[in-house]
């Protein structure tokens, strides 16, 4: 048993439910822009200690809950973890990002893959439950995941890319190897999202971060399709409790409507989309979560609090909308700095709301 939930309005706005004002939370909330989580990781050794260490995990999970009212945590943790426990042998260098010893180039290297189960990453299941326990109910926890295109990306090409030649070269020449690995990595983060779920996530996000880099044909065919099989595989109620799924493309803004028909509770923006002209597409179907440029909090208070106000606007009145960054937070912002944005949503957000919470306590029966 979990301790009771204080702070529901994140869940509430992902299911378009009454809320008192718009939630907050920060994609790479926990990270390098901390001094605290920089002395986690100095102590851990490296990142991957941090990551496969649920004492570390939760500890650095919960360091911006310490600074900021935020309204979710997101499990700490790295999208590359469902090729390293395929014996990819994950690590990283200096500068570089993450790396793996081998390299999926070819049909029998594929072949050779197993599908992972959540007993494969079981240091991952551990670290959520440790997290879930940790936060006694002070917010929701998100689980996550790399999307099947996005992790593939990683596979294929070794690496990080900034033109993604190995993996688009397989896709045109090779579609049918490309098919037999993105099949194996949906099977696979299924069973590791809901795998999570059961260890105690209470939503989950999955990052398709490299689906904006293909052409709208190829995206349906080696991106959404493989997130569609995810999400009919996933668990959506446990325990009583709905288990809100937010999609998220980067640079996904001109395929909404398609994103949406997968079936999710939200999906997530980046700051090249409007999110008032994302709502008049797709508000009726699911909730929507960001959109600020990260880059804005390198700005003064003034201005991260006008930034805040444009975007509360353009989503409107209603519920329905989790304030995020369009994308993770940079290392070099002033930790000082979302304090400013995370009270301006929750000060700003109010007068978008009707409800109270004495009305939603008697909404839902307390």
């Amino acid at each position: 048993m979990f301790p009771e939930l204080k702070n529901d309005r994140f869940l509430r706005a992902l299911l378009k439910q009454p809320v008192d004002t718009t939630p907050v939370w920060m994609m790479r909330q926990a990270g390098r822009y901390l001094p605290e989580y920089r002395a986690s990781r100095a102590t851990a050794g490296d990142f991957l200690s941090l990551c496969k260490n649920d004492a570390f995990a939760c500890e650095v999970t919960l360091q911006p809950l310490k600074r900021y009212d935020l309204d979710a945590a997101i499990l700490f943790s790295d999208i590359l973890t469902i090729p390293d426990a395929m014996g990819l042998g994950l690590y990283f260098e200096a500068g570089e990002g993450p790396k793996f010893k081998h390299i999926m180039r070819t049909q029998a290297d594929i072949d050779a893959l197993p599908v992972t189960t959540e007993g494969d990453l079981d240091y991952v299941m551990k670290a959520v439950t440790t997290i879930r326990h940790a936060l006694n109910g002070q917010v929701p926890l998100i689980g996550f995941s790399g999307s099947p295109w996005t992790l593939a990306t990683y596979m294929v090409e070794g690496g990080s890319s900034k033109d993604f030649r190995h993996i688009k070269a397989m896709m045109y020449q090779s579609p049918k190897t490309l098919h037999t690995l993105l099949h194996k990595l949906a099977q696979s983060v299924t069973h590791y999202l809901n795998g999570q779920i059961k260890a105690g996530a209470q939503a989950i996000q999955i990052f398709d971060t490299w689906g904006g880099v293909l052409s709208g044909p190829m995206y349906q065919q080696f991106s959404l399709l493989y997130m569609k099989q995810i999400m009919d595989g996933l668990i959506r109620e446990h325990k009583g409790q709905k288990i809100p799924v937010i999609l998220f493309t980067k640079n996904g803004g001109q395929w909404l409507e398609n994103i949406a028909a997968t079936g999710p509770d939200a999906l997530g923006l980046d700051w090249t989309t409007d999110i008032g002209e994302a709502r008049a597409r797709v508000g009726k179907q699911v909730a929507l979560q960001g959109n600020i440029d990260p880059c804005v909090l390198y700005a003064d208070q003034d201005v991260i609090e006008r930034e805040v106000e444009a975007v509360l606007s353009s989503f409107g009145h209603g519920s329905g909308h989790v304030f995020n960054l369009g994308h993770g937070i940079h290392q070099f912002v002033n930790p000082d700095h979302p304090k400013y944005l995370i009270d301006a949503v929750h000060n700003l957000g109010r007068q978008y709301h009707e409800a109270k919470y004495d009305d939603l306590d008697a909404m839902n029966g307390l």
